[in-house]
């Protein structure tokens, strides 16, 4: 299973995200050392600025295949050549509503600019992979005979694009099944987040018979983003067992290169990178993980370098609060901290804001004191 990480590309068309050439440099590097095995860099046809920032990406002689996006025509392609890389995406609409906008509906124009662009891509000896814009509004016989073209001039791959986000799991599977089975062109999966199953359709689609998953970090892209770079590393290696050496440091380190250059900030209980997502303040689960830190999380907060915290709030328990009096060194008096958590609750409610250890410390001891 390959991770095509697309941050440079699609990322960068998020609205209002552009990235300068020190940036796209820094999270180049940065998606190698996280795990990312190929990457998508740019769109060359964007001009000589876009070009040079490509070769600039190229001269860092990463040890994995890199690719530029470009409409399948002759002209694009031509600006992917200019750059000297050896892997293309050749990208042409394959459902009717995008062939209408953009083809005045003729199937056998899209058709005869993919021809073209294949046998040049062909004689320059590229990798290609074929692009089908909006494939999961596309009828599955155009799918195939798409793939039949190229798997005859030499394409190695075609991504399967959700892209304004519709698809459900399940038509993921029945869809890429059938392509996948087609034995033609592997199947890359290229997911969009509209309904917040982008992660999820990517997936199913690698459970289908997909080789390969386009990402961006933090999600990054257009409209509600594409399937995250850290949701997919992380899941390709705890769920479906790859090995992958996953170094924390690295990964968030990514993380806020992406966020710095896009200046997209991200949810605090976003999965696998949110600073609040080892944090546990139900009673229940406290003391739980005091007895099995395994019982309420699925990997640990030091694999992706994050902590792990126990906040003092309104649905806190007595667990929570002997934790920290032992924390402090004192033995907790269980009378004392059933008195205080009604008072707890009260306070977190009204001020909207958690404890501090120290305010917990001069509250417990104000009540025991007065106790004694």
């Amino acid at each position: 299973m390959l991770i095509n990480d697309t941050t440079l590309r699609d990322g960068e068309q998020a609205p209002y995200v552009a990235f300068n050439t020190k940036e796209k440099l820094e999270i180049a590097k940065a998606l190698f050392e996280a795990g990312a095995d190929e990457l998508e860099v740019g769109i060359p046809a964007m001009g000589k600025k876009e070009q040079n920032d490509i070769k600039e990406i190229l001269s860092l002689n990463l040890p994995i295949p890199i690719m530029t996006w470009g409409r399948a025509t002759v002209k694009d392609l031509e600006s992917s050549l200019e750059c000297k890389v050896k892997a293309v995406d050749l990208s042409i609409p394959v459902s009717d509503i995008m062939i209408e906008a953009k083809y005045k509906g003729s199937k056998s124009e899209v058709l005869k600019q993919l021809e073209k662009s294949l046998d040049l891509a062909k004689q320059e000896k590229l990798f290609v992979c074929i692009g089908g814009e909006d494939s999961s509004r596309a009828k599955p016989s155009f799918l195939k005979e798409v793939m039949k073209l190229g798997f005859e001039l030499g394409a190695k791959r075609f991504r399967y694009c959700d892209t304004i986000g519709i698809m459900k799991p399940l038509q993921i599977y029945e869809n890429v099944s059938y392509l996948a089975n087609l034995k033609l062109l592997d199947i890359e999966m290229h997911t969009h987040n509209d309904f917040g199953m982008a992660t999820a359709n990517a997936l199913t689609g690698i459970e289908a018979g997909a080789v390969s998953v386009n990402t961006t970090v933090i999600g990054l892209g257009e409209r509600a983003g594409n399937a995250s770079f850290e949701q997919i590393l992380m899941a390709f290696a705890k769920l479906f067992d790859e090995k992958r050496e996953i170094n924390p440091a690295t990964l968030q380190n990514l993380v806020k290169l992406v966020q710095n250059a896009s200046k997209h900030k991200i949810s605090p209980n976003m999965p696998i990178v949110g600073k609040h997502i080892f944090s546990h303040e139900s009673g229940i689960h406290v003391n739980g993980m005091i007895k099995n830190e395994k019982t309420y999380e699925a990997f640990s907060p030091k694999s992706v370098g994050l902590k792990r915290n126990f906040p003092i709030g309104k649905h806190s328990g007595s667990s929570t609060l002997r934790f920290y009096i032992k924390k402090m060194g004192f033995e907790p008096d269980n009378t004392v901290i059933s008195a205080i958590l009604p008072k707890i609750r009260e306070i977190v409610t009204k001020r909207k804001k958690v404890l501090s250890a120290s305010e917990l410390k001069k509250l417990y001891f104000g009540a025991f004191n007065g106790k004694c």
